[in-house]
């Protein structure tokens, strides 16, 4: 009869560790796979070609690093581009709602707004948002109580010292030209502080809406008609978006004009006076990784500027024959010459 012959495989010892590492590697390898990488909804006003709304993405990520999140690796980013027109927000927001992001990131008082009408469940992070109170996104800074928290620009607040500021560089001036976008919903707090502002300063407000690139030229063709003095912008992300417009047409007019955004000033705009935007979007961050941590948007109290810079371009100034008072410049923050 033949014999079965059974071989056994003898394995050394130090292949035996090799293998149990290897097992081990790909054991981890195999979770992290499995893990779930959370997403961030990032809904931006502005064109991903403009190097403006590029920056402030690649501050929101630096925010993300700071705090041990790398985009591909821990955390993933969905950008939403509105280019400049509100009425794609409400398609962009729905659109990361779809995409079940885990947080929405919203630059701006109507990205927020419309995340917030998409959405009443997944947290959202505002960022760059004129008076979160008066806008109705959220009951109070302190207490935020639904699924809306995150940075005030504290727009409203800041427009009585953009004219105060307006009114030192062209002390007789008595008609004001103000440019606003009626559908932000910050506009209208921001204009009874102008209102109120003007009628302690002694000037005449001239007020004029624009929405678009077009409505911005009809605007300032309204000031020249009014024989307006100085232009005071309201905060507005679509005149961000625009701001080489707006300075090119200020200074075509030879209009003294200040902006919250010292972005315009650094497009050629005469001055600007506010928050540092990409500071706040920066700030975002924090918000994002307490979310994800576990936080509730409901009782993380919304925070504020606390800084607020002056930029003055004296080019532009040199440019309109205007003189710039050495009291001012000894106050500014950055000067652009």
């Amino acid at each position: 009869m033949g014999r079965t012959v059974v071989r056994l495989a003898v394995i050394r010892p130090a292949t035996a560790v090799v293998l149990l590492l290897l097992s081990a590697s790909l054991g981890t390898a195999a979770a992290q796979l499995s893990a779930k990488v959370p997403r961030v909804g990032y809904l931006n006003p502005g064109s991903p070609s403009d190097p403006l709304s590029q920056r402030r993405l690649e501050a929101f990520r630096q925010g993300l690093r700071e705090l041990g999140y790398v985009e591909g690796q821990n955390i993933a980013i969905e950008s939403r581009w509105a280019e400049g027109k509100y009425d794609r927000y409400p398609a962009l927001a729905a659109d990361l709602v779809r995409s079940k992001v885990d947080v929405i990131v919203a630059v701006s008082a109507a990205a927020t707004q419309a995340g917030q009408q998409a959405t009443r469940t997944i947290p959202i992070v505002m960022s760059l948002a004129n008076d979160p109170v008066g806008s109705g996104l959220v009951p109070s800074l302190a207490h935020p109580g639904g699924n809306v928290t995150g940075i005030s620009m504290m727009g409203a607040d800041l427009v009585g010292k953009q004219l105060q500021v307006l009114k030192e560089v062209v002390p007789k001036v008595s008609r004001v030209a103000l440019l606003r976008n009626p559908t932000n919903p910050a506009s209208a707090a921001q204009l009874r502080e102008a209102e109120a502002a003007a009628r302690a300063l002694g000037v005449q407000l001239q007020t004029l809406e624009a929405r678009n690139p077009q409505e911005i030229d009809n605007a300032f063709a309204a000031m020249t008609r009014e024989r307006a003095g100085a232009l005071l912008i309201l905060s507005d992300a679509i005149f961000t978006n625009e701001r080489r417009q707006i300075a090119e047409l200020a200074m075509k007019k030879r209009l003294p004009a200040i902006s919250s955004a010292a972005e315009y000033a650094e497009a050629g705009g005469l001055m600007a006076y506010g928050a540092n935007h990409i500071d706040l979007v920066r700030r975002a961050a924090t918000y994002v990784d307490k979310i994800l941590k576990g936080a509730k948007p409901a009782d993380l109290p919304v925070a504020q500027p606390t800084k607020f810079d002056l930029v003055i371009n004296l080019r532009t100034a040199k440019a309109i024959g205007l003189t710039i008072p050495p009291s001012l410049l000894q106050r500014a923050d950055q000067i652009i010459d």
